[in-house]
């Protein structure tokens, strides 16, 4: 690794320090699926959108709602304070394409359809609304 190259990483490291996140790779749904809740839930305080996850209907609620208590969790860590005292809010949350695992669906007159299962990463951000209000 070069030296410029290092020096990069290194402060993007330091810059992750004072952020609060969790991320969660290669979620066997498509990002389009995904992106509806995350959308549902951008910029929502934390109590709120986890009521919301807990009743969504859809399949990929049920992970986004535990990635977003271990976001919660790396918060109370850093912190050393309780979700419970703070105002906390869903501050940035983003879905990224993954791998797509191509496979061939038979079909008629001997071709073949491709299927592409997609798969998505999602990282979720938490921050308070008071440390926002000062930057």
């Amino acid at each position: 690794m070069g030296k410029r190259k290092r020096i990069s990483a290194e402060e993007r490291k330091e810059a992750q320090k004072s952020l609060y996140f969790a991320k969660l790779n290669n979620v066997p749904t498509s990002p389009r699926k995904m992106r509806l809740l995350a959308d549902l839930i951008r910029g929502m305080e934390v109590s709120k959108a986890l009521g919301v996850l807990k009743f969504s209907t859809k399949e990929a609620s049920d992970k986004l709602e535990k990635l977003l208590r271990s976001a919660i969790a790396n918060w109370e860590q850093k912190t050393e304070q309780k979700a419970e005292t703070a105002t906390l809010y869903v501050s940035g949350i983003s879905v990224d394409s993954a791998r797509m695992l191509k496979r061939l669906r038979p079909a008629p007159q001997g071709r073949g359809y491709r299927i592409r299962k997609r798969s998505n990463h999602v990282t979720v951000f938490v921050d308070t609304k008071n440390t926002n209000d000062q930057n």
